[in-house]
């Protein structure tokens, strides 16, 4: 009995000190990331995550628009090499929407066409989209609004002249590292962080702004600040009344904060399910129009589209850019392999929701797995041209 107490009281001291030193290094935050993250089994962050954070409510319409579903729906199947994929590597949603219209929907693990799912890095599309809105109502002036605007602490050094289009585009020049592993990295530190805000503002210009891709979540997380500034808003709430509700949104949805009423988690983090998440590839594909209304500036979109600087024609403004046999794509892209992807020469969106990626092995910016729902879906597509040997 005596071994027992002095075990718990050795075991119980140590785990004491632990917690101590955490706190005195300024990484307890590891605390939140131990409870949520690993001891869930995972050692990144994960799709259901959202479940064991605070969210704000992003408020969906009040008349629905539901997707028009195509007289041949599901008619042709997946191909034998992407359904397994789909398998390898946990797809939980694939969608091909064609002309308008859903042509092909599949779903796994459990999850349907109403299922919940982080984001991840999608939300920064959103967030660029938010950030196009607030020009064209004129709550911002321009890409060229210097950022010390809103926040004055930049004005010195070498963010002096960094823009709300140098956040959008990552050319901030930010001292931010993105690391999704390393557990002692900003921005593991900025997804478990309770005071998101102070962390953000906390950051220093290492580089000249304007001048060359890099990409770093702290960006738009810093642009959503100057957003939510210039409007005077949630961006929950801007984000609802510019998009989620005119676009007609079946389901409310979910944005991680980081506490109770806090800030939102703008680089990532927005949980709402495939089909809401491609309209904003249909908004795009119709140059920022909805049911023929300009909701979005037309110039806007096209800039986003389109690669900033030269020497890195993979990143717009918040969307990331490819192509696919000589056609132009550009997509939202997030952690795990979330894609909606937009072929606007073929009228054509793809949306792959999932536990995993698989990581390149060709040192290109898309991942293995991103070529492979592109080359799937094109064959499928051409079986419905085959005809019928009935």
């Amino acid at each position: 009995m005596n071994g027992l107490k002095k075990f718990l009281l050795r075991f119980f001291g140590l785990l004491f000190i632990i917690v101590l030193l955490l706190y005195i290094f300024k990484v307890d935050y590891l605390l939140k990331a131990v409870q949520t993250i690993y001891l869930n089994g995972h050692k990144t962050a994960f799709l259901e995550d959202y479940k064991y954070f605070d969210n704000t409510i992003i408020e969906k319409s009040a008349v629905a628009q539901p997707w028009n579903i195509a007289k041949d729906c599901n008619q042709v199947k997946a191909t034998e090499t992407l359904e397994k994929l789909h398998q390898k590597i946990g797809t939980v949603a694939f969608l091909i929407i064609k002309k308008d219209s859903i042509w092909h929907e599949s779903y796994y693990d459990n999850y349907n066409k109403d299922s919940q799912s982080n984001s991840f890095s999608m939300a920064k599309s959103i967030v660029s989209a938010a950030l196009g809105k607030a020009i064209m109502e004129g709550e911002i002036q321009s890409l060229d609004q210097k950022v010390s605007d809103f926040f004055p602490v930049f004005k010195e050094g070498k963010s002096a002249n960094m823009t709300v289009g140098d956040l959008s585009s990552m050319a901030s020049g930010l001292n931010w590292h993105e690391s999704y592993y390393d557990p002692f990295s900003i921005t593991t530190q900025a997804y478990f962080d309770p005071n998101l805000y102070d962390l953000t503002l906390g950051l220093k210009g290492i580089d000249e702004p304007g001048k060359s891709y890099k990409y770093l979540s702290g960006n738009t997380q810093l642009l959503a600040m100057c957003i939510e500034k210039a409007t005077g808003q949630k961006l929950t709430d801007f984000v609802s009344q510019s998009f989620w509700k005119p676009m007609g949104a079946e389901s409310e949805a979910l944005w991680q904060t980081d506490s109770p009423n806090g800030l939102v988690k703008a680089y990532c983090c927005i949980a709402s399910n495939a089909r809401d998440f491609a309209r904003f590839g249909k908004l795009y594909l119709q140059h920022g129009k909805w049911n023929g209304e300009q909701i979005l500036d037309s110039d806007f979109v096209e800039k986003s589209v389109t690669p900033r600087f030269k020497e890195s024609p993979q990143y717009g403004y918040g969307w990331w850019l490819s192509s696919f046999n000589n056609k132009k794509i550009f997509y939202m892209r997030g952690h795990l392999g979330q894609y909606v992807i937009v072929i606007p020469e073929d009228d054509l969106i793809i949306v792959r929701l999932g536990h995993h990626d698989i990581k390149s092995t060709k040192g290109l910016p898309q991942t293995d797995d991103f070529t492979v729902y592109l080359e799937e879906s094109y064959k499928m597509l051409e079986q419905e041209k085959v005809p019928s040997k009935n």
